[in-house]
């Protein structure tokens, strides 16, 4: 059959969901609502179900009277339990695959739940609509003309006790149908490759040659890749090696610090850029339209979602509320109730919504991962867009950075400790200090306030790091790979310290 048809039958198959997403586009409230009273239903026999008698649960009231807000802390028995082999403890039946995460905040391991109806109704829903809506704004798009190149995970999967556990991306390959291998590069053998590096080489190997017309992964580490593409291949262009490519699909992290890299090395006038917002937990967000900064939450795929302010957040005054009470521009830890069997379950991260019909969202970081030790709530949202645009204005370009507190000792006032590590670096790091400076406090107006006349907090100390030094600290703490991520903020110095402990440093 010629390409040009497949694209087309493709194509034609995947649009007949628009009609679908339109339904909790025009009654979102109904949907989530209509979709937890079946969570409640579905579960109602299992162990939880019969503890919170979700049997004479009908409404939403009743549910969050009942049953109460956890983190992974609180549910880690449950968990192991069910991998163990033990069933109907929250979720109908015996669960085979579990999610290893890491996090970013310990170096506790994590296993998340991944039930057939997640994979199903949430994570492979996730990837057509996905497609579907890239498909609905880009009529002229050849999409399945050629390959998507993927770059998930490191690990390959591990059975013990009757289940199965390792990255997500590794779920989601081992149980993709066969036929979706062949618009996919590279193969699945080399997906699964658990040697990061050696798996590198083999992805440049295995897909440069291809005909790649799409991009998917986490910025950070795909940025590596193109690198190593462009290197292997002695080219400046990636669109010399993958002429058709015309999408990246990505995730994970902020994209802002990374753009301009990526403009550098895809020298395409039309070539277009698609965030998504997922997790082990589940497949959350989708950027619904060309050239947008926001995410539409996609609210049928099995989860139902409460929000607690965080100007509230640990405190004796917490509201947690349903989707319905949201409201712009505020800061909201998200809560989650999931087909995976997740009930209120804390994620860790924190969004903003900057539209309620529909209900888009922009993601402003992790519960954990903010820096207020002198009041100035710095967010990661406010760190990467300041980071960037210093960037922007001083021509220089990152791999990676964080930030760490300085903390008072005596009449010493605090700090801000940042350590980065450039690609491009600025000419002048003073210039560079200056101007970070600058964008924070027009960013943040809690950070300004500490800032004026250094009355809390004097000007941030800015360390240049040698070159592969967050790549070292990921693999020494055996964490190279596409799902794992340095964390960027933190109100302690136990990330800061440990990276500057392996290396020289200049501070300025």
């Amino acid at each position: 059959m010629p390409i040009t048809i497949v694209n087309s039958i493709a194509s034609w198959f995947l649009k007949k969901r628009i009609h679908q997403i339109e339904l909790f586009l025009k009654y979102p409230n109904e949907v989530q609502h209509e979709l937890l009273i079946n969570l409640i239903r579905i579960a109602k026999d299992t162990e939880i179900g019969k503890l919170y008698d979700f049997s004479s649960i009908t409404n939403y009231e009743d549910f969050a009277e009942r049953v109460p807000v956890i983190c992974y802390e609180d549910f880690h028995e449950h968990i192991e339990r069910s991998r163990l082999g033990e069933a109907n403890i929250f979720w109908p039946g015996t669960i085979k695959w579990f999610a290893k995460s890491s996090g970013t905040t310990n170096a506790q391991s994590k296993f998340i739940p991944v039930t057939e109806a997640s994979l199903e109704d949430c994570h492979y829903a996730a990837s057509k609509d996905l497609l579907c809506i890239y498909l609905n704004n880009n009529e002229d798009s050849q999409l399945f003309t050629g390959k998507s190149l993927r770059l998930g995970g490191s690990k390959e999967l591990y059975k013990e006790n009757g289940s199965a556990f390792g990255d997500l991306s590794a779920i989601l390959i081992d149980n993709m149908p066969f036929w979706a291998e062949f618009s996919s590069t590279p193969s699945n053998k080399v997906s699964l490759m658990s040697n990061w590096e050696v798996k590198m080489e083999a992805i440049v190997k295995e897909t440069i040659d291809e005909n790649v017309t799409s991009l998917a992964g986490v910025p950070s580490w795909m940025l590596v890749l193109l690198n190593n593409v462009l290197e292997y291949s002695g080219k400046t262009d990636i669109t010399e090696i993958w002429p058709n490519l015309e999408v990246y699909f990505h995730g994970g992290v902020s994209f802002a610090p990374y753009k301009s890299q990526y403009e550098n090395i895809i020298k395409k006038s039309n070539f277009r850029y698609y965030e998504i917002y997922n997790a082990s937990e589940g497949f959350f967000a989708i950027q619904d339209q060309n050239n947008s900064d926001e995410l539409l939450l996609m609210l049928d795929y099995g989860i139902f979602y409460e929000f607690i302010p965080m100007d509230e957040y640990g405190t004796s005054q917490q509201r947690i509320i349903p989707l319905s009470q949201v409201i712009l521009d505020v800061n909201y830890a998200v809560i989650i109730t999931t087909n995976a069997g997740l009930w209120r379950y804390k994620i860790g991260d924190t969004v903003r919504f900057t539209s309620v019909r529909p209900y888009r969202i922009k993601i402003t970081g992790r519960t954990k991962h903010h820096i207020n030790v002198f009041g100035e709530e710095l967010i990661i949202e406010n760190a990467e867009m300041a980071l960037a645009k210093t960037c922007n204005e001083t021509n220089a370009e990152i791999v990676e950075f964080t930030v760490a507190p300085v903390f008072m000792e005596g009449k010493e006032k605090g700090a801000h400790e940042w350590l980065i590590e450039f690609k491009t670096p600025p000419e002048s790091i003073h210039r560079f200090q200056y101007i970070l400076d600058e964008k924070l406090q027009d960013l943040n107006s809690d950070y300004k306030a500490k800032r004026y006349n250094n009355m809390t907090l004097n000007c941030p100390l800015i360390n240049v790091a040698r070159q592969d030094l967050f790549h070292d600290w990921l693999k020494k703490q055996d964490k190279l790979g596409g799902q794992h991520k340095v964390p960027r903020l933190a109100n302690s110095r136990t990330y800061l310290d440990d990276l500057l402990a392996m290396q020289t440093v200049k501070q300025y």
